[in-house]
């Protein structure tokens, strides 16, 4: 326990002079690590924009364990940082704790709910995201089977592969949809190898999309497609340029806006607690679309997401949500 809480007060001990008087930020990434290329760091992206655009430096800590997320928020709250950004639904019991200890300090969770005056809870419609890139796989598939590769099998993971399969077979009714977790403990969230493992069984199936929802686990996921000369798609972040013309598109989570906001928010005085439900309507979800893949989305797929897209804003399509009953209809 000593040679933990001496690793926190190392990693945190930037100068109290770097900030402004009232504007003490502070982000903690959950497992995985901020330089996941996806979750996690989306979310440092967001915090390092808004230390560009205001001057202002941030505190972060990257976990190792689960029992230093309650030992990280309480030691920011203790030193004075507001508002504190954690990634992840796995902190929100730590959350429920040490916001109740630290009343006048503002947190904010992504990916879960707390329900707590001075806390934000910012959740992503990832089904809607996930169902924008099933539309995009069903088009590009030339084998008619695709699949799903999650991370830690819980129901965040299950919404991402329930709205997947709803797009791929809106597409495609008679599509073959694999799907595959890669373990139920936090360290699915980093295990690059067993991600490639598994995409080259699903490709043995036939598959010639595959779609991982995964952390750092996707990246071998992305580099197994690749070197099979597959396609795999990427999440949260913009993976495409990681493997130039082999990563169809991403599915983008704006994590970085509701960091960005976030901290913008507790500067201008602006913070508000409470639930925040961001998706396609808002700018909360989409599909990546750049000069890394501009070749591999034809005028064909463009029209049938961007029609897809329209018809969730405009509600025509109301993509299922895994949480409202724990089973999702696409068959």
């Amino acid at each position: 326990m000593k040679r933990i809480v001496l690793g926190l007060l190392a990693a945190t001990a930037l100068s109290v002079s770097a900030y402004a008087a009232d504007d003490k930020p502070a982000l903690i990434f959950d497992l995985g690590g901020k330089f996941d290329k996806s979750f996690n760091e989306a979310a440092f992206n967001g915090a390092e924009k808004y230390a560009a655009d205001s001057g202002v430096k941030f505190r972060e800590f990257e976990i190792q364990n689960e029992a230093q997320r309650e030992q990280a928020l309480r030691k920011f709250a203790s030193d004075g940082n507001s508002p504190i950004v954690i990634a992840g639904f796995s902190a929100a019991a730590a959350i429920e704790k040490v916001s109740g200890e630290f009343p006048d300090t503002k947190f904010v969770i992504i990916d879960a709910q707390v329900d707590k005056p001075n806390v934000r809870s910012v959740i992503f419609n990832d089904n809607e995201g996930s169902y924008l890139v099933g539309v995009i796989a069903a088009k590009a598939s030339k084998t008619g089977t695709v699949s799903f590769i999650g991370g830690m099998d819980v129901p965040l993971i299950r919404n991402f592969a329930c709205g997947y399969v709803g797009g791929v077979k809106a597409t495609n009714a008679d599509a073959k949809v694999i799907q595959n977790m890669t373990g139920d403990t936090p360290a699915a969230w980093n295990d690059p190898s067993k991600g490639g493992e598994i995409a080259k069984s699903q490709m043995d199936q036939g598959s010639d999309v595959i779609f991982a929802a995964a952390g750092g686990t996707g990246i071998g996921v992305l580099q197994a497609a690749a070197d099979a000369d597959k396609l795999g798609i990427g999440v949260d972040s913009n993976q495409n340029g990681l493997h130039p013309g082999k990563v169809l598109t991403s599915m983008l989570k704006r994590v970085d806006v509701a960091t960005y906001n976030a901290f913008k928010d507790g500067a201008d005085g602006k913070f508000t607690a409470g639930v925040s439900y961001l998706g396609v309507k808002d700018g909360g979800v989409d599909y990546a679309a750049d000069e890394n893949n501009a070749k591999l989305l034809t005028d064909d797929i463009k029209k049938a997401v961007e029609a897809a897209k329209a018809d969730i804003i405009s509600g025509k399509v109301k993509v299922h949500s895994y949480f409202s009953d724990n089973a999702c209809p696409y068959k």
